[in-house]
C-alpha cells in the first residue's frame, strides 16, 4: 500500500496499529513509521523502518517500482525504528547508494556489518540530484541524535523532517488535514515532551535554518504529513524549544494509605485560591511516565509528594524523579511534602533531590506523621497558593 504525496513522491511506510509501548513512551494511538519513495531519472527511497516492517516496506516500493531499479537510500537517522530494517533494504537493493551522515554510518555500524555498503557520505548543505528533483541535506545533530539530518527537495518545496515535527498515531489517512487538528497538536506534544524536549537549542537552530526554506510540505518518520496546518506546528515547536513555562502548576505524588493524597487535595485547593493559574494533579500510580512528562513540559512549579516505604519514596516516585531529571523542565519552584511513620521519610529524599536538579524550593517541605492534622492541611494550602503566586514571576 502506498499514498501519493506529491507526483512522482509516495508514502510507502508502515502503520504500527498495535504497539503501546515505545522504549517507555506510551503510544495508546499506536504509531507509523514512515519511509518515501522519489521516482525521477533517480529513485530515492528516504527513511527506513523498524526491522519487523522490513517486509511490508519493501512490498510497498515494489508496487511501484522494482527494488533494483532503487538507486539511493537515505539514511537520515539511524535510530532502529527507522534504520532496523536497512540490511533488508540493502540486501534487496544491493546497487543502492545509502546517503547519510559520517556519524549515522558509525551507528549503523555499531548495529549490522556493514561491510560491503556502499555509502555516501554527505556534508551539510550538499546536494544529490535525481533528475527534475534535488535533494538537499541537513545536518540537525541532536535532535535529537547526534547523527541527525533532514532532508530537502526544493522543487517540491517539501521537508523530510525525520523524527521533528513528529506524532505517534496510527491511521490509515496520511495528512494533517484528515484527521482533527487538536488531535495532532496533542500527540505533537506528547512526542516533544518525551522525545525531543531536551534539544530545545538544537531545535532553535534547526527553525533558523528552516525559515530560510520555502516549505509548503513537512513530511516526518512519525504519523501524519503537514501539508495544511504547518503555522501551528511551528509556532508549536518555537514555544517548545525556547522551553517556555506557563502559569501553571503539577502536582504529582504517590499515596499508600491516603494521607499524602489528602495534602496533595489541600495544596492543589491553595493554587485554585489564585486566579488565573491553571493546575493539573496526577497520582503516580495511576497515570503514566509519558502523560506525566507531558504535563510537566510547560509548568512552572511543582509540588511532589510521597507516602514513605522503607525510608524512600514509593517505587513509582522514584521513577517519575528519574525520568523527569532526564527530560529537564524549566521547573523553577517547588514544594515536597508526603506522609511517614518512623525513621527516615520520603520527603527528605525528594528535597535533596530537589537540589540535585536545581529545582528551588517555595516552601518548607510539609511532613506528616501518620494522618494529616488541620495544621498540617492549613500548611498544604498555604504552599499551593505560594506555588501559584510563584508562576506570575
Amino acid at each position: 500500500m502506498h499514498t501519493e504525496l506529491l507526483p512522482g513522491i509516495d508514502w510507502v511506510g508502515f502503520v504500527d496499529w498495535n504497539i503501546r509501548d515505545f522504549h517507555s513512551y506510551n503510544t495508546e494511538r499506536g504509531a507509523t513509521y514512515n519511509s518515501y519513495l522519489i521516482r525521477d531519472q533517480k529513485v530515492a527511497l528516504v527513511d527506513g523502518v523498524k526491522k519487523a516492517a522490513a517486509g511490508t516496506l519493501l512490498k510497498n516500493v515494489r508496487e511501484l517500482v522494482d527494488l533494483e531499479k532503487v538507486d539511493y537510500i537515505i539514511c537520515n537517522h539511524a535510530e532502529q525504528d527507522h534504520a532496523g530494517a536497512m540490511p533488508a533494504l540493502v540486501a534487496a537493493m544491493p546497487q543502492a547508494e545509502i546517503v547519510c551522515t559520517a556519524k549515522c554510518k558509525e551507528i549503523l555500524s555499531g548495529y549490522a556489518d556493514t561491510t560491503g555498503w556502499k555509502f555516501r557520505l554527505v556534508a551539510n548543505g550538499e546536494t544529490l540530484s535525481l533528475g527534475e528533483n534535488t535533494l538537499t541535506f541537513i545536518h540537525t545533530p541532536m535532535v535529537h541524535w547526534p547523527d541527525s539530518m533532514f532532508t530537502y527537495v526544493p522543487e517540491k518545496k517539501l521537508l523530510f523532517s525525520m523524527d521533528g515535527f513528529g506524532q505517534h498515531i496510527a491511521s490509515s489517512e496520511r495528512f494533517d488535514d484528515e484527521l482533527p487538528l487538536d488531535t495532532l497538536m496533542e500527540e505533537a506534544k506528547i512526542y516533544y515532551a518525551n522525545i525531543v524536549y531536551p534539544y530545545g537549542a538544537q531545535v532553535q537552530k534547526v527553525l533558523k535554518a528552516a525559515a530560510g526554506l520555502d516549505i509548503q510540505m513537512i513530511a516526518p518518520s512519525h504519523g501524519v504529513v503537514w501539508r495544511k496546518n504547518l503555522p501551528a506546528i511551528l509556532a508549536a515547536y518555537e514555544k517548545w524549544s525556547t522551553k517556555t513555562a506557563d502559569k501553571k502548576v503539577v502536582i504529582f505524588y504517590d499515596s499508600m494509605w491516603e494521607s499524602t493524597e489528602i495534602m496533595a487535595q489541600a495544596i492543589y485547593e491553595g493554587v485554585l485560591s489564585v486566579p488565573g493559574v491553571t493546575c493539573q494533579m496526577m497520582h503516580v500510580r495511576k497515570s503514566t511516565l509519558t502523560e506525566i512528562s507531558t504535563a510537566a513540559m510547560d509548568a512552572k512549579c511543582c509540588a511532589l509528594g510521597s507516602s514513605t516505604l522503607n525510608g524512600l519514596p514509593l517505587p513509582q516516585m522514584a521513577a517519575v524523579m528519574n525520568y523527569l531529571q532526564g527530560l529537564r523542565f524549566p521547573i523553577q519552584h517547588t514544594v515536597a511534602f508526603g506522609s511517614l511513620g518512623w525513621g527516615k521519610n520520603a520527603v527528605d529524599e525528594i528535597s535533596a533531590w530537589f537540589e540535585k536538579v536545581s529545582w528551588t524550593p517555595a516552601a518548607d517541605a510539609i511532613k506528616c506523621k501518620w494522618r494529616p492534622t488541620p495544621e498540617i492541611l492549613a500548611q498544604c494550602v498555604e504552599a499551593g497558593k505560594t506555588l501559584a503566586l510563584k508562576t506570575s514571576e
